[in-house]
């Protein structure tokens, strides 16, 4: 029986590495995106692999969309070559960039690259990949606990994930005569090198942070990467349009 495929983009590290090493245990083969970091992308592979895996990984940098004509030819001679020319099952949207940018200190060149990231890029990405996909598969997009609770600096990042919010409800509703499910999976604080590893490094902010939470720990990569692989089981297939916070209760 012909493996379902998973294609995660910035699953070279942190929780896409997570997302990609889960899916991989589930039996899917997954093809993840890296911005820059050959060597990590290398990493990942060779780990997925010792475990039995099969995944290949693409060159992608969302924030100048220049790239994504080509990423989507390459993407496609990936499947012909490398997976008997099979459809993707399931597209995981988990690339990004962190920020700490208080309001009246964003530029408009800042804004543009959250914009790219996080938004644009999702949004033009999923449209070109739409022919790819198989009915009956789903998208995730990763958001953030900060649509919910206010974390000062995050004016740009939180919007633009609010923004995409709001897109998987029109993927769900729009792409649903499919048999296409759209979910969103919004993280809380996780201790990884996400915001150049803003948490890891202050451990004032872990601790307070940590306070935060009725289980009084910040989250880990490997706190989120089962949920995404969860929504792309069969057990899910009545989950669609939802958001689905993975904070461990912070702010309740």
């Amino acid at each position: 029986m012909k493996k379902k495929i998973a294609l995660v983009t910035g699953g070279s590290r942190g929780l896409g590495k997570d997302m990609a090493l889960r899916l991989s245990e589930k039996s899917f083969d997954v093809i993840f995106t890296f911005q820059n970091n050959q060597q990590l992308a290398e990493s990942t592979l060779k780990e997925i692999e010792a475990n039995g895996g099969k995944a290949k990984a693409i060159a992608l940098d969302l924030c100048t969309l220049d790239s994504l004509e080509d990423f989507v030819s390459t993407l496609k001679e990936v499947l012909s070559s490398d997976f008997e020319g099979g459809g993707l099952d399931f597209l995981i949207h988990n690339a990004g960039m962190g920020g700490t940018i208080p309001f009246e200190q964003a530029t408009e060149e800042q804004f543009d690259r959250f914009m790219n990231a996080h938004y644009k890029g999702v949004f033009f990405l999923t449209q070109k990949l739409l022919p790819l996909l198989n009915n009956d598969g789903g998208i995730i997009t990763v958001s953030s606990g900060t649509t919910r609770f206010v974390n000062p600096g995050y004016s740009i990042y939180a919007s633009m994930k609010g923004a995409i919010e709001t897109l998987t409800k029109y993927l769900a509703k729009e792409l649903g005569p499919r048999g296409i499910r759209a979910n969103v999976v919004a993280p809380g604080p996780i201790e990884t090198d996400f915001n150049n590893a803003a948490i890891r490094n202050n451990p004032q902010l872990k601790e307070r942070l940590s306070s935060l939470s009725p289980l009084g720990r910040v989250g880990t990569a490997e706190d989120i990467g089962g949920v995404v692989a969860f929504l792309c089981s069969d057990d899910a297939r009545w989950i669609n349009a939802q958001r689905i916070e993975v904070s461990g209760g912070i702010n309740t």
